[in-house]
């Protein structure tokens, strides 16, 4: 059984369980440091990596540390991720509270030298464990950083907090900023291979929590499969979550390949900005 296929029948609290201590740095990096959720969760997935890849209890020893220091450590896998990405060169930078983790010691030379695997593995990673274990603290922060934002936005026009009707106008703007094919996901099946709306509200939910607004699936006629169906998210940053900045994923749902991506519409207009058709 592939390791995708066993963290499927995990359960969520069971998950979460297993995955405590990270999931305690993640709040760490997330609430308490107010960093990027999304960078975090794949700064997490580069500490789990190096501890797949025998340096043990990695994420142990950055919690010993204090909270300036793992700051700085997360700038340095930053820097190292963003070598694997191919972004900068190894030449200029060092990494050396990374280096006091691991023994024997890695260079930052070595996350150059082997990107295109190690990017391979950490995507795997990110998306098998650090997109379930944490994707509650991940829309708790993220809904946090935007409450904070609109906060700013409301003082630097002198618009009173506590003034009626402002946390109204805060809750429509949220909704509204953000139309319904921008919260769209498009996923398709293997033909031969049915998929059930049940079965992907359950297994998104199981993940996400109560996440699914609308799901439509493809009309066809009885006795034939659908190949294709939309779903559209409470939250756009669900979808955000789920791609991790890439352009299609894979899962597995009950044993059956389902591919997802981002929804794009082929013409938008004023109306299916409130009401996006059936497929």
């Amino acid at each position: 059984m592939s390791s995708s296929s066993a963290y499927s029948l995990v359960s969520r609290e069971e998950l979460f369980l297993f995955h405590a201590i990270d999931r305690r740095l993640y709040t760490i990096l997330t609430i308490d440091l107010w960093r990027d959720p999304m960078d975090s969760m794949k700064t997490i997935a580069l500490l789990l990596w190096l501890e797949r890849g025998g340096f043990r209890n990695v994420v142990k020893k950055v919690l010993l540390l204090p909270y300036t220091v793992i700051n700085e450590l997360i700038d340095e896998t930053t820097i190292c991720l963003n070598c694997i990405g191919g972004d900068i060169s190894f030449e200029s930078y060092d990494i050396p509270l990374i280096q006091s983790l691991t023994d024997p010691e890695i260079s930052i030379r070595f996350f150059q030298d082997s990107c295109h695997a190690i990017a391979l593995e950490i995507s795997k990673i990110l998306h098998e464990i650090c997109v379930r274990a944490f994707t509650d603290i991940f829309q708790q922060a993220t809904q946090r950083n935007i409450v904070e934002t609109q906060s700013l936005l409301l003082q630097r026009f002198n618009t009173p907090i506590g003034q009626p009707g402002v946390t109204q106008a805060c809750s429509l703007l949220q909704q509204n900023e953000v139309p319904p094919y921008d919260r769209t996901m498009f996923v398709t099946f293997s033909k031969g291979y049915p998929v059930a709306d049940w079965e992907i509200r359950g297994f998104f939910t199981e993940a996400h929590g109560d996440c699914i607004e609308t799901l439509y699936m493809q009309q066809v006629p009885m006795g034939e499969q659908p190949l294709f169906a939309r779903i559209v998210f409470r939250s756009a940053l669900t979808i955000q979550l789920i791609l991790s900045e890439t352009n299609k994923v894979k899962f597995t749902i009950n044993g059956k390949h389902v591919w997802a991506r981002k929804y794009v519409p082929r013409r938008v207009t004023s109306s299916s900005s409130h009401s996006p058709s059936h497929c």
